[in-house]
């Protein structure tokens, strides 16, 4: 399993969450199989997000969209997104 995981503040935690839940990047058709959001304890409006792909190839595609949709909302709704993509190499549910 590949995740592209994304952290960045937000300036008002429910208008971003009302933008992300408009998906305007697209998720479901991108091959996204599941997503995560977390907030940080310390700060509601710092967030972090796994989406979950099955091939590198798809959250290489689903970030390209995702950094022009960050261009024009960037300063505004988010600050300072950080993305990278990573592999799942153990995950264990106790």
């Amino acid at each position: 399993m590949v995740m592209l995981r994304i952290e960045h503040a937000v300036s008002n935690f429910a208008g971003w969450k009302q933008a992300f839940d408009s998906d305007p990047a697209g998720r479901e058709k991108s091959g996204v199989r599941r997503y995560r959001i977390a907030r940080a304890v310390d700060d509601p409006n710092h967030v972090l997000i796994d989406l979950e792909f099955d091939t590198a190839r798809q959250a290489e595609a689903l970030l390209a969209a995702l950094r022009v949709v960050w261009s024009d909302i960037e300063g505004t709704v988010i600050m300072n997104p950080q993305a990278r993509i990573v592999e799942v190499v153990e995950s264990k549910v106790f």
